[in-house]
């Protein structure tokens, strides 16, 4: 008797055990895995990372001091929290990023929102809140509230995150539409607005304070919607410990207050480069320029520019204001870069004496290595470009005025196109890629101006001393002009 039940028993569990081992295969496949670091020992071992971005303003793009940008900082100290070198894709769409992290990339950091149903690449913890912001063009009235936006030609970027603001507020407005494009950058669909092309468009408002200066016809209108997420993106099915060691590293830069720091640094101003009034100017021009004017005499006489031009770029630069120090870590009277401040031989940034002395003469080396086919003012006038924003950048822009069938060698041809390399079906051409090119175009502009207000006022006190000399006291009953012509 026994002997039965045990046979019995032995076939039942014969049985079980079949069919566990039939349930676990069909089942397998929905079976998570350990995390493995597979991905991430793969990276070590090659000693670098390949990341994918965007060539904008709010990403990655080549500045004055060389590669920079919010994502590309974050890039690079991720790099470094690795271990390993940062190899940069930076030609890439918001659509794109995806897809080259889900083929063959080990990192997608674009200005990403997260989003549902991307089932195919892993996101990291949010890095910071992106607020969908809808700007209209300056003449456009009754723009205040969503339902306004039906009817209007109205455009933003697909794969990006704002459309969903928009589809969210279709829901309530069943006319609202909009156009799409996956080829633009926003500040290509600024351009539109401002055109004429699109009435309205809807963008991150971290994008438009970037911008905003660039493209001045164009209004802030209203926040439409919730904020979304930026995250980082990696693929799947290669373990997760990049996964893992990314949140790591971002909850670290959270906690140590580094990304609060590089938020304020990038998004916590509107950089603006303006014009300021005539009243603030003449202030500084009485109470700061007297100390350092000496200083640009002798810089000038070693470097053969007019006193009076060194100190109008050192208005620009700093206001005249030997301790300023930008958001982005430039420095002194003339907001000398390291590099640059290493190249010419200046080991104290906020010493007035060395500062003006090396930014002269680093103007004067940008304006030698200049072809020799510009010439007069246009040479001065690329050389100031080039303080700005860069040689490279400026070779692009020369290069691109050829392209468009104009002068490279003549200024108005340059200041027409520099801005274009803000546009990616331009600086995709390029060798360095995307710039602010407003930005330069609006430097030159301001330092002519300067100059000419220095150069009047310093005129009129040589007219004044003149005058005491000959005894005259009434000045205003000699017939000339006081007023000085400002250049458009």
């Amino acid at each position: 008797m026994p002997t039965l039940i045990y046979q019995h028993f032995i076939a039942r569990f014969r049985l079980y055990f079949t069919l566990s081992i039939i349930v676990l295969l069909i089942l397998a496949p929905t079976i998570p895995k350990v995390p493995t670091g597979e991905h991430l020992t793969q990276i070590q071992a090659k000693d670098f990372i390949t990341a994918h971005t965007r060539n904008t303003p709010t990403t990655y793009y080549e500045g004055r001091q060389g590669p920079t940008g919010f994502e590309y900082e974050l890039m690079h100290q991720f790099a470094e929290y690795l271990g390993v070198s940062l190899n940069l894709n930076a030609k890439h769409h918001a659509e794109s990023v995806l897809s080259a992290v889900r083929d063959q990339g080990d990192l997608g950091a674009a200005a990403l929102p997260l989003l549902p149903n991307t089932s195919e690449v892993y996101y990291t913890r949010p890095i910071i809140q992106m607020q969908p912001l809808v700007v209209y063009r300056r003449g456009l009235h009754g723009i205040q509230e969503p339902g306004d936006l039906v009817g209007l030609e109205l455009g933003t970027l697909s794969q990006a995150g704002t459309s969903e603001a928009l589809r969210e507020l279709q829901r309530e407005y069943a006319d609202l539409s909009w156009k799409e494009s996956h080829e633009l950058e926003v500040a290509e669909l600024l351009a539109q607005v401002e055109s004429g092309m699109l009435d309205a468009a809807v963008i991150f408002d971290h994008q438009f304070r970037l911008n905003r200066l660039f493209f001045p016809n164009v209004e802030r209108g209203f926040l439409l919607g919730d904020p979304l997420s930026m995250v980082w993106a990696v693929p799947r099915g290669r373990g997760l410990g990049l996964l893992e060691a990314a949140n790591d590293f971002l909850q670290n830069l959270q906690e140590n207050g580094t990304l609060n720091h590089l938020v304020n640094r990038y998004f916590g101003h509107d950089d603006y480069l303006e014009y300021v009034g005539t009243r603030t100017f003449l202030g500084h021009l009485d109470v700061r320029l007297p100390q350092f004017t000496d200083l640009f005499k002798q810089a000038a006489a070693t470097t053969g520019f007019d006193w009076k031009l060194l100190a109008a770029v050192g208005y620009q630069e700093s206001h005249w204001d030997a301790d300023a120090v930008s958001p982005t870590g430039v420095r002194g009277l003339m907001m000398l870069t390291h590099p640059t401040a290493s190249e010419m031989g200046v080991d104290n940034r906020r010493d007035a004496a060395q500062s003006i002395d090396g930014g002269a003469r680093y103007l004067r080396s940008l304006k030698d290595r200049l072809p020799e086919s510009i010439t007069g003012n246009d040479r001065m006038y690329m050389a100031m470009a080039a303080y700005n924003i860069g040689l490279g950048h400026l070779y692009d822009a020369r290069k691109l005025t050829e392209v468009r069938g104009k002068d490279p060698n003549l200024w108005n041809d340059v200041r027409e196109t520099l801005p274009l390399l803000q546009h990616q079906e331009w600086y995709s051409q390029t060798r360095h890629g995307y710039a602010r090119g407003g930005e330069p175009v609006i430097y030159v502009r301001n330092i002519r101006r300067y100059y000419e207000m220095i150069e009047y006022v310093e005129r009129s006190r040589q007219q004044f001393f003149q005058l005491e000399q000959a005894g005259i006291e009434d000045p205003s009953q000699l017939p000339f002009e006081l007023i000085p012509p400002l250049t458009p």
